[in-house]
């Protein structure tokens, strides 16, 4: 029998064999792909439509901002297939919620919770306050303050350029009425009307006054965006709809 040394002192044959090894790994994980239509599961509303739709004009600028200041070195966006997990935070994270999401959000480090399920967890009014001053509402949190998104004015002048660019990877935004009438068919025509990008700025406005995510509707704020953001974080996705066999056979 070759001994464990004799492999270790022979630098070629050791190159050979991990190569070897990789390759058999990385097959066992490639090949079977080939053999699934796909990885993404089909996730519908009680009517049909698709239930994942891409963030909103003001939405996506929410969550712009909350990788600019940083929200995803402590929180991450994946609910991992534990049973602690589930208990804490709910359902595992489904690849369809993340399809739209350039880059995503899913993180490795967690300072703080979990955020996958956070969409409707608080009310508007909490988030501004947590957000403004964590210690208001949790008293032993280390998060940062973030008091200048209630008084920086959104900016939405480069919104349409996101729009279009985000497009060209893949999220259905639409810019003629052969797209528009497309979403409609997949989302339905409430959710297609928020995703026409020839109406990005007047959608900012109108979301953000019905919404009134910062308290303030006479305001357009940093605060309105990401507030808009966090509250539609898990929110798409009907569980109650599906059994579990339902997504494991997505795996």
């Amino acid at each position: 029998m070759m001994k464990h040394e004799s492999i270790e002192v022979n630098a070629g044959f050791l190159i050979i064999l991990t190569l070897l090894a990789i390759s058999i790994g990385g097959l066992v994980e490639i090949v079977p792909l080939f053999y699934v239509e796909g990885t993404v599961e089909d996730v519908k509303t009680a009517d049909g439509k698709d239930a994942v739709r891409p963030y909103t004009p003001l939405e996506q600028l929410g969550r712009d901002i909350y990788i600019r200041e940083g929200c995803y070195t402590c929180h991450s966006q994946m609910i991992r297939p534990f049973r602690d997990e589930d208990l804490r935070y709910g359902h595992y994270s489904l690849a369809a919620e993340s399809q739209y999401d350039h880059p995503f959000q899913w993180g490795s480090m967690r300072r703080g919770p979990d955020l996958a399920r956070v969409g409707g967890k608080y009310s508007n009014a909490w988030q501004v306050k947590h957000l403004n001053n964590p210690r208001d509402v949790v008293p032993e949190s280390i998060m940062p303050s973030y008091p200048w998104l209630l008084k920086n004015e959104l900016d939405t002048s480069d919104v349409v350029q996101k729009m279009v660019t985000l497009k060209k990877v893949g999220v259905p935004y639409s810019i003629n009425d052969e797209e528009y009438k497309a979403n409609v068919e997949k989302f339905g025509e409430k959710v297609a009307k928020t995703l026409d990008i020839r109406k990005a700025k007047d959608n900012i406005v109108a979301q953000a006054k019905a919404g009134n995510y910062d308290g303030n509707p006479n305001r357009l704020t940093e605060m309105d965006a990401i507030v808009a953001y966090l509250q539609v974080l898990g929110t798409m996705v009907d569980f109650d709809q599906y059994d579990e066999q339902y997504f494991i056979d997505f795996r």
